[in-house]
């Protein structure tokens, strides 16, 4: 798979404008600003192809990204970014909610926690849903490089027991500013993709 053959394929708001290739599908979601895109860019060692925002809540569509005809990554809009109308937060959250339910061509869902802190309610009950419909969890801890070495261990176990993880889920740590994480991200979804294809 090259990983330089990568472009966006769709922007979209609604289920008819989704891709119709049948190609397997990883999605990546999370609260608003976590650092969906720039994990994204990361992964395909790019530098602006998923737009990234200073500004939470920035992502108002559900982002196709097409890797070398192969797999696509889709960013999902973040939750719990409380600077939006109501309308709009419960319009993003069906959006979530219906790919996340019917997708058929969704191999795997990895949610994405800010490692700085302790994850939210929001990041609880999106937890809780995907454990039931994915059984375990791959979580990606963002913005490792943005805390003390000292305290990584002991935020990544706040993480851990938070969330409630087990033995069969994975938690990695992740740092743009290095390649912290992404060999790991990679790996699992080669894995998820080998498995989906035997």
């Amino acid at each position: 798979m090259n990983l330089h053959n990568a472009s966006i394929t769709v922007s979209a708001v609604s289920r008819k404008q989704y891709p119709s290739t049948g190609m397997p599908e990883f999605a990546f979601v999370g609260r608003s600003n976590v650092g969906k895109s720039s994990l994204i860019n990361k992964l395909l060692g790019r530098k602006s192809l998923a737009r990234v925002s200073s500004n939470p809540g920035k992502t108002a569509t559900i982002n196709f990204y097409n890797i070398d005809n192969t797999i696509y990554l889709v960013d999902l809009p973040g939750y719990g970014y409380a600077n939006r109308s109501k309308a709009e937060v419960e319009k993003w959250g069906a959006m979530i909610d219906d790919y996340l339910n019917n997708r058929e061509e969704l191999v795997r869902t990895i949610m994405l926690v800010d490692s700085r802190h302790k994850p939210t309610k929001d990041d609880i009950t999106m937890a809780e849903w995907i454990r039931h419909a994915e059984e375990d969890l791959i979580v990606v801890a963002t913005k490792t490089d943005k805390l003390k070495k000292s305290q990584i261990e002991g935020n990544l176990e706040l993480i851990a027991q938070t969330l409630e993880l087990g033995e069969d889920d994975i938690l990695i740590p992740f740092s743009t500013a290095d390649d912290e994480g992404k060999i790991s991200v990679w790996d699992i979804i080669n894995l998820m993709r080998g498995a989906e294809e035997e």
